[in-house]
């Protein structure tokens, strides 16, 4: 439909422009405090990549595709725990951070493939894929990963009858909004004195030091930061830990010190970019919720570790959010176990409520 069409092309200029505002900025302010914008850069190119790889194989192959990023990010965690080079630090430090937000992803992916294909016994295995990715968190011995993967599993069935998918995607936003003030809260000492001792053992204050220090110089230089890839060289507490890989294990915090407030402000917006694209596609609300809940569980890993920084991770969020947008070639059947309502809803929601014109 041209209304369809035009809404599409709305969602993927607004993309466009988020993800340039990144790459820009990242130049922008690494050419005035001579840093280094390649990770940014890296970062940029790999979601815009894996989104891209998304729409494409969501339409040729609705289910096997999510079904084989879930099982390719499995067996990546199971292989390759480390996920990429760098040196090995010491959990909850450590890698600990990408191999929950993989395993999460993989959730993600497996319960999006289920509420998709029509097949009974194919969508009971995918869920048992589900299930057994969130076992593998716990044999991993990833705590994160056990949360993330569990809440991905408890939201998905329940997304089957929701009814509207804005509200939810809504309350989304507001959950990854939280995680990040609390985070704030821990680096600027602003929680009461037996709660954020409480924080500060389980985060460890390894991890806090490292949080402080990027708050304090998101304060110092709140306008342009100190340049991307520079925090290992200005960060005490990261001069102090042996070995380090020079990150303060926080998205937000390392952008609003190395890239100040606008740093800050366009992740939020490739975020809420991402949750528009969910609420404007056309595929089943429970796909469009599943993979909005697993890529809020990936937001909060990446709040509190250094998930982020890892090319692997950025891939399979662009990959996931790419086939819960794509538009198959095929009519999908109706989602089983949603409500009449809930599995017909997908046209109306992408009207903003109203029926087509």
């Amino acid at each position: 439909m041209p209304a369809d069409g035009d809404r599409r092309n709305v969602v993927d200029a607004v993309g466009v422009g988020v993800l340039a505002g990144c790459a820009v900025w990242s130049l922008v302010t690494a050419a005035v405090h001579d840093g280094r914008p390649e990770g940014v850069l890296l970062a940029v190119l790999a979601l815009a990549a894996g989104y891209a790889a998304g729409r494409i194989l969501g339409v040729l192959m609705p289910v096997a595709a999510p079904c084989a990023a879930a099982l390719a990010g499995l067996a990546l965690a199971v292989a390759l725990p480390r996920l990429g080079p760098g040196p090995e630090i010491v959990a909850p430090l450590g890698h600990a951070g990408a191999t929950a937000a993989v395993l999460t992803l993989s959730t993600g992916a497996a319960c999006c493939a289920a509420w998709t294909t029509p097949v009974p016994g194919l969508r009971l295995a995918l869920w048992l894929l589900a299930g057994g990715v969130a076992i593998t968190g716990a044999l991993l011995g990833s705590t994160a990963a056990v949360v993330a993967c569990c809440a991905v599993l408890l939201c998905s069935p329940a997304s089957g009858r929701a009814p509207r998918r804005g509200p939810v995607l809504v309350g989304l936003a507001v959950v990854a909004a939280l995680v990040t003030g609390l985070t704030w809260a821990v680096a600027g000492n602003a929680l009461p004195g037996g709660l954020a001792d409480a924080v500060r053992d389980r985060l460890t204050p390894r991890r806090v030091d490292l949080w402080r220090d990027a708050l304090g110089m998101a304060h110092r230089e709140s306008g342009l930061g100190v340049g991307p890839g520079r925090f290992g060289e200005l960060s005490e507490a990261a001069a102090r830990s042996t070995p380090s890989d020079g990150k303060p294990h926080s998205a937000p915090l390392q952008l609003a010190a190395e890239q100040g407030v606008v740093g800050v402000l366009l992740l939020a917006a490739v975020f809420c970019w991402v949750l528009f694209a969910l609420w404007r596609a056309s595929r089943p609300t429970p796909v469009v919720l599943t993979a909005g809940v697993a890529l809020t569980a990936l937001a909060a890993v990446a709040t509190t570790g250094n998930a982020l920084s890892f090319t692997t991770v950025t891939v399979g969020a662009g990959l996931l959010a790419g086939l819960a947008t794509a538009r198959p070639l095929a009519v999908e059947p109706p989602a089983s176990g949603a409500s009449d309502d809930a599995s017909s809803r997908s046209a109306r929601d992408l009207y903003g409520g109203r029926p087509a014109a």
